[in-house]
């Protein structure tokens, strides 16, 4: 068997050891050439004798340097030479092979670097503790919650260019904007796939977040490449006349339906339950404390214009179109819930009846331990419970009839649709058992006989096909070849169910479009995925998701409160006094906590406020 280790190794951990091997070959070759070179280079011959004059000795004999073949060197000489010779040739073989050992060691030293900081599969390190992270979530959050501001404040500012200009002068902008949303919902709903656990991978998530940053960057880029022509547009350095004359009458006509907005909130309160209105509670008094600061900005920008100040003047205009917007959204919360509760008290008997019909088939097909004989019986409850306060003394919550109505009997469909489908799975796995079996009694007959009756042409018939299910005690009624008895997608079901979707989806983006200045990223990503589901049709998913999202929403505004901080109490004459109803318009996100009386507030070409913290 292989190790592990070999099955592990790079498929070109084999041609780095054929290198290194390579590399010790020919070093060693190298050394043993020279090595062997001094000796093959060797003079065998006898060296020229060397004459020169030398002293004889005083018994008159020649020197023993005159006799044929003497050499003329001494022999402590000659030993000295050749000493030093062999020294001086084993260096070169020497540093060959040092070098060869050398390349050897850098390449397994880079081997195991390379070993180390590997990414790929196959690679055995664990990664580094000081691996890049990619980015932070807080930074996402924040990037959500910035880009949903920005493009929030953009829709209420070019509301009132429009109705100046008119929709042709705008309709760039209108465009630019529209593409700002595209790039910011696909944001969320990367989002709300990340809070879901997908991807899994911890790459695929960081690329994830990296994904959503950018996307958000790129619907703020929308805006500010059309934010220069959108200030020629509307011209206010040049003074704020006709801006201002639609903001005044568009705050006029919001003054009046405010007052008529607090009377329907009493009738309201008075027909049905608490709970009924719960969800615009404290509204018509915050859209008075917009309309208070309106006032005042609307007066701080008129004064400016006459005194020749446009900056000034547009910047007050500016922030009183943002409350103006604000106290519409409160004022028309009112007046939908009031109109939304009045329709559903309309439809709760219909509803109560198209439930009962949509339940009868099951109820006759429900055994005592059947799966759908519990979800059966919680439906009934709700139903009974519904009917006794429709017949009660006690002022009801219509809309939220309907959305037990429509949870009960969505819940126990579900629950028959899926059963249904294991007893189909259950049977056609039977159908094949028999198949089968009929088989085998064939072959065997065709050896032993015929048991069964066979026609003269020599083929079992062939049974009539019956609808799945059919002749199984218990055993659904097969919807496809016979009209439904519930209820088409328009009918009562489909009618009731989108009226309860878009009115808790309309609820939780009013709550945040008005407390944006102190709503995280988890309760916008709810929605954004509420509306989503919405527009797909899928009313009840978005249901839920809208509630989460008001539930979320609220939580946030309890724990954070109010960012806005007003100043000490004590006269500072180089500080102005804060402008009446600043602290919600702070918490609504029209100007930012930190200076509020002389930043510029959000809007279409101006800087968005800073983001909550997360």
């Amino acid at each position: 068997m292989t190790s592990s280790k070999l099955r592990s190794r790079p498929r070109r951990a084999g041609a780095q050891v054929s290198v290194r091997v390579l590399h010790a070959v020919l070093g060693g070759a190298t050394g043993i050439v020279w090595l062997v070179l001094p000796g093959m280079t060797t003079r065998t011959d006898v060296p020229v004798a060397i004459t020169r004059p030398t002293a004889t000795a005083a018994s008159g004999t020649s020197d023993v340097s005159d006799a044929p073949g003497a050499s003329g060197v001494s022999t402590p000489a000659a030993a000295t030479s050749e000493d030093g010779t062999s020294t001086a040739d084993l260096v070169l073989p020497l540093v060959a092979v040092g070098a060869a050992g050398a390349l050897a060691g850098y390449g397994y030293l880079r081997r195991v670097r390379r070993a180390r900081t590997r990414t790929t599969p196959g690679g055995g390190a664990t990664p580094s503790p000081h691996a890049e992270t990619g980015v932070p979530d807080e930074q996402v959050r924040a990037a959500l919650v910035a880009a949903d501001n920005r493009v929030r404040a953009a829709r209420d500012e070019l509301g009132f260019v429009r109705e100046l200009f008119g929709p042709e002068a705008v309709a760039p902008f209108t465009g630019a904007l529209r593409e700002a949303e595209t790039e910011l919902a696909a944001a969320f709903r990367m989002r709300q796939r990340h809070d879901d656990g997908v991807p899994r991978d911890a790459a695929a998530r960081r690329q994830a977040r990296a994904g959503i940053v950018g996307r958000c960057a790129e619907a703020v880029r929308r805006l500010d490449a059309a934010a220069d022509g959108f200030r020629r547009l509307r011209g206010l350095e040049r003074g704020v006349g006709g801006a201002l004359g639609v903001a005044e009458a568009r705050f006029r006509e919001l003054t009046g339906r405010t007052a008529a907005a607090e009377a329907v909130l009493d009738d309201v309160r008075a027909a049905y339950a608490v709970t009924a209105s719960a969800s615009v509670v404290g509204y018509v008094e915050q859209a008075k404390d917009r309309l208070v600061f309106a006032t005042v900005r609307l007066n701080q920008a008129r004064q400016a214009d006459d005194s020749g100040r446009p900056g000034e003047a547009a910047r007050h205009l500016r922030a009183a179109e943002g409350a103006v917007a604000q106290a519409a959204v409160l004022v028309g919360a009112v007046e939908r819930t009031a109109a939304e509760l009045r329709e559903a008290a309309g439809l709760v008997p219909a509803a109560l009846t198209d439930a009962e019909a949509r339940l009868a088939p099951l109820r006759d097909t429900a055994g005592p331990g059947d799966e759908t004989s519990a979800p059966l019986l919680h439906t009934d409850a709700v139903l009974s419970s519904v009917r006794r306060e429709l017949t009660s003394d006690r002022p009801p919550d219509p809309l939220g009839m309907l959305r037990r109505i429509t949870n009960a009997t969505s819940t126990t469909s579900a629950t028959s649709t899926s059963a249904s489908a294991t007893s189909a799975s259950a049977t056609s796995a039977s159908a094949t058992s028999a198949s089968a079996t009929s088989a085998s009694r064939a072959a065997s007959g065709r050896a032993d006989g015929p048991t069964d009756p066979v026609p003269a042409g020599g083929r079992p018939e062939a049974s009539p096909k019956l609808p799945p299910g059919a002749g199984r005690p218990g055993a659904p009624p097969d919807l496809s070849s016979e009209p439904s008895s519930g209820p088409e997608p328009a009918g009562v079901a489909g009618v009731v169910g989108r009226l309860v979707a878009r009115s808790a989806t309309a609820a939780a983006d009013d709550f945040v479009a008005t407390h944006r200045g102190a709503v995280g990223a988890a309760p916008r990503t709810r929605l954004a995925e509420a509306r989503r589901l919405l527009a797909a049709g899928d009313d009840p998913g978005a249901d839920a998701l809208a509630l989460e999202a008001r539930a979320l929403a609220e939580q946030d505004v309890r724990i954070r409160g109010n960012p806005y901080a007003a100043p000490p109490s004590a006269p500072d004459a180089a500080r102005p006094a804060p402008t009446a109803g600043t602290a919600g318009a702070v918490l609504g996100g029209i100007l930012p906590a930190d200076d509020p009386e002389n930043a510029d507030p959000a809007g279409f070409a101006g800087r968005p406020p800073p983001t909550p913290p997360e």
